[in-house]
């Protein structure tokens, strides 16, 4: 029998053979198939990285370098990374270079020097005892600085609503010391009224005119989904506000946060409701405080009527007359091109009867788009060519734009204002 054909031959070690006969292969050649270890095959790895000179693959926790094998130490793979706010788990530092601090949070410049203010200013007058600083972060941003350039001309009409408030917000904020005793400003407004009247924009032109810090909060500014974090809110609110008084706090739609009080409402929609009323006009409040809360809402029948009691001064806000909607649409139309006359205008407002301030900036959108309606090719035609704005215009969209408000509802705000209005 030939043993040179039989298949079991001794073989022996890699290592060895390796070192005996280093050239029986050319590189790149593929070795005869048989059994290798894992032993084996990690040590033919390592020696094909060692003769090619290739690049090598890093892997987790190596440096650059380390080449793998089974006699390497470990390294831990957290070296040299960031350390997260984990206080169970400290990643060590490389001991070539010194061990660095965390950076500090980068915050923008104005709100921090706010946040900074508004905590100095609170513990001043002791009002930030047992309030969360990140509190009172939230309750700083949502005070107003925008270089709002809305003025009393901008609304038409409501001379008397006007006066009113004029009254209230303006001049006691001009001459604090003639506004004392009797004349104190009291510290609530309401203003209700038909849905698009003005009222958010009478907030608007109050931030514009006044120079106090304005607040202007919604619902969502003051209600979070942690237990008893909404009414630490709502208190955060006032003490900020007492810290840069004179200050305004404008509460849009009203009537969501402070609704009548009932037995099957939510506990903690009942703590919110309490604490705004303790913080407006409540036993821990002063006398001399240059608070002014107003409210704007198109129910004035839901309220609470502690909530009510508390708005001293409240102010119906009315649909447009004729001449306040002709004021609306002279106004709108002054930037435009139209062929209007004073009589075409007087014609207009007498068709737009019971028409709000929001419908008639509708009926206006609505009608400056008639031009281009004719407009057959609008790619082709340059903007000079656009005829303007004329009568029959305003006619056909009459057919289309009516009155958002009902008489029903008129005569609902009309009632409550005779039982509880001011004007």
């Amino acid at each position: 029998m030939d043993t040179s054909t039989s298949h079991h031959h001794y073989r022996p070690p890699f290592g060895k053979q390796l070192s005996q006969q280093p050239q029986q292969q050319p590189p790149g050649t593929a070795e005869p198939l048989s059994f290798r270890t894992a032993r084996d095959q990690l040590e033919i790895d390592e020696a094909r990285t060692k003769t090619n000179n290739g690049v090598v693959k890093k892997s987790l926790g190596m440096h650059s370098s380390a080449k793998r094998s089974i006699y390497n130490r470990y390294v831990d793979p957290t070296v040299g990374r960031p350390i997260h706010n984990d206080s169970n788990r400290q990643a060590p530092l490389p001991t070539s270079a010194p061990a660095q601090p965390p950076p500090a949070p980068i915050l923008q410049a104005n709100q921090s020097n706010n946040t900074d203010n508004s905590n100095n200013k609170l513990e001043e007058s002791g009002g930030a005892k047992h309030i969360d600083p990140k509190l009172i972060e939230m309750i700083t941003s949502e005070i107003m600085e925008l270089n709002l350039t809305t003025t009393w001309n901008d609304i038409a009409g409501l001379t008397d609503a006007k006066r009113s408030i004029t009254e209230i917000v303006v001049w006691p904020m001009q001459r604090p010391d003639i506004f004392t005793g009797l004349r104190r400003p009291p510290k609530g407004l309401l203003l209700f009224g038909p849905p698009g009247t003005g009222k958010t924009l009478i907030g608007k032109c109050i931030a514009s005119q006044s120079k106090a810090t304005f607040f202007c909060v919604s619902s969502s500014s003051l209600t979070s989904k942690w237990h008893g974090e909404s009414e630490k809110l709502v208190r955060a609110l006032f003490a900020v506000a007492r810290s840069r008084q004179p200050a305004v706090i404008f509460i849009d739609e009203v009537d969501s946060l402070l609704q009548e009080r009932s037995e099957n409402e939510d506990e903690s929609t009942r703590r919110i409701k309490t604490e705004f009323l303790v913080q407006i006009d409540g036993a821990s409040t002063q006398g001399e405080e240059r608070i002014l809360l107003i409210g704007a809402t198109n129910r004035p029948q839901e309220l609470d009527s502690a909530a009510r009691r508390r708005f001293v001064k409240r102010i119906y806000i009315p649909l447009p007359d004729l001449s306040a909607r002709q004021t609306i649409i002279s106004n709108l139309l002054k930037d435009q091109k139209h062929t209007l006359t004073t009589q075409d205008m007087e014609h207009i407002c007498t068709l737009t009867e019971g028409f709000s301030g929001a419908d008639m900036h509708s009926l206006c959108h609505d009608a400056a788009l008639g031009p281009i309606r004719d407009i057959h090719d609008i790619e082709l035609l340059s903007s000079d060519e656009v005829r303007g704005i004329s009568l029959d215009d305003f006619l056909k969209s009459l057919k289309a734009i009516r009155p958002s408000v009902s008489e029903n509802d008129l005569k609902q705000y009309e009632d409550w204002n005779k039982t509880y209005g001011s004007i």
